[in-house]
């Protein structure tokens, strides 16, 4: 059976998740677009396609998306122009239970700098209520660590801004014609996993539009159009979307599909016509839209405010996930695992991370409410992360972690710090995770043999601050101390606060020789 509009009866009669009329969808959807996504990526087909779908399905929208990939081209090319952009989503629960569905409704697929014309005619329909990214959060990334402007955005800034290069300065043209146009509003919402998603997607686009203003190529009522009748929603999203695994591959070549293949696009993107992904799901979106929405809530979306969601994003990132994530990911590949499911069949890293949830972060995280934080946090460890059908490794988890520690730790020692009955030298097992990750640093394993680093943007200076230390050998550096001391990097100074001494006393003894960092989780564990 091969995954084409042409096969479609076959498909339908093999999946019974489609119960809308897909060619009218599309015909419909390509004339008045009301959907446009920017990122095709895995969560996009995985998640965010399926809620429209769903929506489809109980016949309260009516448009497919319009999806476009602004980064990896070959994703568009390999992936779903030769499936008519249609895709299998594989979901995997804990018991090794497959559930396949048609995900049938992503209308077209556009690359970004080979159809900008398309784009636009779109961007310009007034009936167009959702521009959504899940781009990553390095799509929104418009400076330089000194607050310079990085040379793409500059360039932006000074060329033409039809000619636009950057995702974020295309995004503001695009606002630009819709405003010339018709003046219609919009919403841009972001559903990528960074915390206050919207106000990063918010700050992108108006820091731009000013410096454009500034030098006279956009009007002053274009800034009041960007600040008035644009909408920029927090979000909130969980789901797992790992790589496409070989064993979903096989599961599906055994049901007949063809042309199942797995591909590695040259920029190193895992993807494949299928989608697998975790059964367990969290959406919650600020419910601030300018121009109509679709009915989210009917769909298992959690709609509210915008407190809500910050707390409901703080809760995952602090304490119920992230930090647990992390922890694992560090000692994983220091362990010689290549799996977060088989990490919690570890004694040792299972007793690690419900120290941390459960005794350091869950005292000081605050209740969203609508999601239980204890309830959350036990579906995390019993559920989530034993699930050995979801194949996500230590390695991908541990990459760029520089960007993400000040947020998953140091929002929980803040915490401890601003709470006057609860004390910094109370935590024992937070430290430990950041010794981890000191350790992880210096690329060996517990017996000595060398692991390629996950990619993270700061590498060289890391390496640098560690670049004494090695198995058998301690020292305690003015760079190291000055690492510890780097409030960009974990979100306090850790020296000034004294948790220095027993961070170094943990990577002291997993240095000690071969084996050590074993030993050392054992001694306090």
């Amino acid at each position: 059976m091969k995954l084409k509009i042409q096969e479609l009866k076959n498909l339908e009669k093999y999946f019974t998740n489609v119960n809308y009329d897909i060619e009218k969808l599309r015909k419909d959807s390509l004339v008045d677009p009301k959907w446009l996504a920017f990122g095709s990526g895995n969560i996009f087909r995985g998640y965010i396609a399926r809620i429209n779908q769903d929506m489809l399905n109980d016949g309260i929208y009516d448009r497919g998306i319009s999806v476009v990939e602004s980064f990896d081209d070959e994703i568009i090319e390999k992936i779903y122009k030769p499936f008519n952009n249609l895709a299998i989503s594989v979901t995997l629960d804990k018991d090794g239970n497959f559930k396949e569905d048609l995900i049938a409704n992503l209308v077209e697929a556009i690359v970004l700098q080979n159809d900008k014309q398309r784009i636009e005619e779109i961007a310009l329909n007034k009936n167009l209520q959702i521009i959504s990214f899940t781009i990553t959060e390095k799509g929104y990334v418009i400076n330089k660590s000194d607050g310079d402007f990085i040379d793409s955005v500059k360039n932006d800034i000074e060329n033409d801004i039809e000619e636009s290069k950057h995702l974020m300065s295309y995004v503001t043209y695009l606002l630009y014609l819709r405003y010339k146009d018709s003046n219609s509003p919009i919403t841009l919402l972001s559903l990528d996993n960074c915390s206050k998603n919207g106000d990063k997607l918010k700050v992108a686009v108006s820091s731009i539009a000013k410096e454009w203003n500034k030098r006279g190529k956009v009007e002053d009522e274009f800034i009041t159009y960007i600040e008035d009748k644009v909408s920029y929603p927090w979000s909130m999203i969980d789901k797992i979307t790992p790589r496409p695994a070989e064993e979903i591959e096989k599961y599906l070549q055994s049901k007949s599909f063809e042309n199942m293949d797995i591909v590695v696009t040259s920029k190193k993107t895992y993807i494949a016509p299928f989608v697998n992904s975790e059964e367990s799901e969290y959406l919650v979106i600020e419910d601030d839209f300018k121009n109509g929405r679709p009915s989210f809530e009917k769909v298992g979306v959690y709609m509210s405010d915008r407190e809500t969601v910050n707390k409901v994003e703080t809760m995952k990132v602090t304490t119920c996930l992230n930090p647990l994530h992390t922890t694992l990911a560090v000692y994983g590949c220091i362990l010689g695992y290549t799996s977060i499911s088989d990490e919690m069949k570890d004694e040792q890293l299972r007793k690690l991370i419900e120290k941390i949830g459960y005794e350091e972060a869950l005292p000081v995280v605050v209740d969203p409410k609508i999601l239980d934080p204890k309830a959350f946090i036990d579906e995390v460890i019993n559920e989530r992360f034993p699930n050995k059908y979801i194949p996500d490794t230590p390695q991908r988890i541990a990459t760029d972690t520089s960007q993400k520690i000040s947020i998953r730790f140091g929002e929980t020692i803040k915490k401890y710090v601003e709470d006057t009955t609860k004390s910094v030298a109370d935590l024992k097992y937070i430290p430990l995770a950041i010794a981890g990750w000191l350790r992880y640093l210096i690329g060996q394993d517990d017996n000595g043999n060398e692991f390629e680093l996950s990619p993270d943007p700061m590498m060289k200076v890391l390496k640098e601050s560690i670049e004494d230390l090695c198995i058998g050998k301690f020292e305690k550096t003015d760079k190291l101390i000055n690492l510890l001391k780097d409030k960009m990097i974990f979100g306090v100074d850790l020296v000034d606060l004294n948790m220095d001494t027993i961070i170094l006393k943990y990577l002291e003894e997993m240095l000690v020789e071969k084996g050590a960092v074993r030993e050392t989780l054992k001694k306090y564990l």
